[in-house]
């Protein structure tokens, strides 16, 4: 039984990758590295801005200490909000779908996104008063694939909630779109509904449920599908 809702923020619920790529792609090329779209969609979608350039860097023979890596996090911060400042960039569908879900469970976003990042994208779309909490990459160890900033979320909702009893892993739903995503709430225990909006379908097949958008997803058809799943 499914009983909590955590999203992933980029890629599922706003379009805001391409948007990611070119600060990734403008902030390297100031560092005299060209990073393609390709690249950035099949390699390397999915990560923290810490975990993208430390290997962006290292597959460039460049240094990749702290404080080279903050300082490139900070210029390509700088460049995405600035993008994003004042767009409502959900995707079709997304709000709706969102609301359907904050009916019936406690929801949580959990994003490589910063937490500012986070909280502009979702304060400008109108839905962040739908979420409990947000866990950004400010929260989490270490991005995804590994499962920290799920199991961080988890903790988050019992603290604020108090359940009784205790919300388990595997009561909840993750909203993903890419492979890092999916794996990453696996390894906590969750189930999985993938929507490709970024990552091809055949890719996400290791989710429970894959659908290819939020506007055609049906919340009751995704709890009864789960529901005969072991």
């Amino acid at each position: 039984m499914i009983r909590a809702v955590v999203f992933d923020l980029d890629g599922t619920l706003v379009d805001t990758e391409p948007i990611h790529f070119a600060a990734y792609a403008a902030v390297l090329r100031a560092e005299g590295i060209e990073l393609t779209r390709e690249e950035y969609f099949s390699r390397y979608i999915g990560y923290n801005d810490r975990d993208c350039f430390a290997a962006v860097l290292h597959e460039n023979g460049r240094p990749a200490d702290e404080a080279a890596i903050a300082g490139l996090i900070d210029r390509k911060s700088a460049a995405f909000m600035a993008s994003i400042a004042g767009r409502d960039l959900l995707y079709p569908g997304a709000a709706e779908f969102v609301r359907r879900c904050a009916e019936r469970f406690p929801l949580m976003v959990a994003t490589g996104a910063l937490r500012r990042e986070a909280e502009l994208l979702l304060d400008q779309s109108a839905i962040r008063r739908l979420f409990v909490d947000i866990i950004a990459a400010e929260d989490a160890k270490h991005g995804k694939p590994e499962p920290d900033c799920f199991i961080t979320a988890l903790g988050r909702l019992g603290f604020i909630l108090r359940s009784r009893p205790p919300i388990a892993s595997s009561e909840c739903l993750v909203v993903e779109d890419t492979v890092a995503g999916v794996q990453a709430a696996h390894r906590a225990g969750m189930r999985v509904l993938a929507i490709a909006h970024t990552t091809p379908h055949r890719e996400l097949a290791s989710a429970e449920i894959v659908r290819d958008s939020l506007a055609e997803t049906d919340l009751d058809e995704v709890l009864r599908a789960l529901s005969h799943l072991r």
